[in-house]
């Protein structure tokens, strides 16, 4: 939610996407596509969807948001149970990053949206950063392959990415102009699933980047994040259609509409209780069943904009709080535990467990990453 660095200028005031021009098909990039605006990052629309709602009147979908403290009784329970927390600087500045997943390498690798590049540090915070041939592909998430690479979406290039762990990136372009894909995670079949969101699909991609797309049921719901299911299909979120879907392997898609008025599911999780755990930026953590029941759980503040979720080394579901500025979890059961970062704000987008068993997450408003020891 940077203001003034990013190409749009004040990205946070565009009320409707733009759709963009795609390049050309190919595999590799090597000229850069010409200059065009690009929608407003994913954040900004759900939070302007978010700000129509008359509950959430009150929220600041601009940067800086001011910052909302706890209770000073809350902030005291807080701080005897706290995990130790301390953040590090990318080198690039501005980075804005977004994704991070755990390495193959035992690093962490992370994308970074305005800087376009893809970068990877140790779990000592040593950093090395790799540009993405296409220039201002805004990469969105990032996942571990099943052949060892990092694969991950360039939003407004309109391609998927490949990074070999020593740095070598191939790209492929999408079949569908404009598709703006966001969300991806590895399938149970060996290849890479994940979400357009203008181009309304679920889209498949092998390893040797063959793509098959898949038309969503429902239009304009905005797919967000995607993940496999204990059940071996995959699921995904849909913040603007108020639902979580599923597909199968073979293409097969059902939706789910959660049951609370003005839901906005965003990050999704496999859990270890078999269930689907997803955020929900109308202020709620919640779960659903693979036979499709849910249960929610309201956090303290409505307008917390909970986003990424994942399972930490305690078994429990570690999530951000973008606007609160807080790292949170939440056991199976319910309990809710909230955490602040030492940057406020900070802009917390997404986490994941590392292989030194801390969270890592990603702050996108000041170029940093959190570490969260549980």
């Amino acid at each position: 939610m940077r203001q003034s660095t990013r190409r749009l200028g004040f990205p946070l005031v565009v009320m409707a996407l733009v759709l963009v021009t795609s390049a050309p098909m190919g595999v590799s990039a090597s000229t850069a596509p010409p200059h065009r605006p690009s929608p407003p990052r994913p954040w900004v629309t759900l939070c302007l969807k978010l700000k129509r709602m008359p509950e959430h009147r009150r929220i600041r979908c601009h940067y800086p948001p001011a910052p909302r403290l706890a209770s000073p009784a809350r902030l005291t329970a807080q701080a005897q149970r706290a995990p130790s927390i301390s953040e590090i600087s990318i080198p690039t500045h501005p980075s804005s990053p977004v994704g991070i997943v755990a390495g193959p390498d035992g690093a962490l690798w992370f994308t970074e949206n305005y800087a376009n590049k893809i970068g990877r540090v140790t779990t000592a915070g040593l950093f090395t950063e790799y540009a993405i041939p296409t220039s201002g592909s805004e990469p969105g998430q990032i996942t571990v392959g099943p052949d060892g690479a990092l694969w991950f979406t360039e939003a407004v290039g309109n391609k998927i990415g490949r990074i070999t762990t020593s740095g070598t990136i191939t790209e492929y372009t999408l079949p569908t102009n404009d598709a703006y894909p966001w969300g991806i995670t590895t399938g149970p079949d060996g290849a890479l699933w994940f979400v357009e969101e203008i181009g309304d699909q679920i889209g498949r991609i092998s390893t040797s980047g063959t793509i098959t797309e898949y038309a969503l049921p429902t239009s304009d719901t905005y797919p967000m994040h995607i993940t496999t299911g204990s059940d071996d299909n995959l699921w995904f979120t849909e913040p603007v259609g108020n639902s979580i879907g599923r597909i199968t392997t073979s293409g097969t898609i059902t939706e789910f509409a959660v049951p609370s008025s003005g839901a906005m599911p965003v990050g999704i999780t496999a859990g270890p209780d078999g269930n689907l755990w997803y955020t929900d930026a109308n202020g709620k953590v919640s779960n659903v069943t693979t036979t499709g029941t849910f249960t929610e759980y309201t956090l303290a503040d409505p307008d917390s904009f909970a986003w990424g979720i994942t399972v930490g080394s305690d078994n429990n579901l570690w999530f951000v709080e973008q606007m609160a500025n807080n790292v949170a979890s939440i056991t199976t059961t319910g309990t809710i535990n909230e955490y602040a970062l030492p940057t406020v704000p900070s802009g917390p987008f997404d986490l994941v467990s590392g292989s030194d068993d801390n969270l890592w997450l990603t702050e996108d408003w000041v170029d940093q990453l959190g570490i969260v020891t549980p």
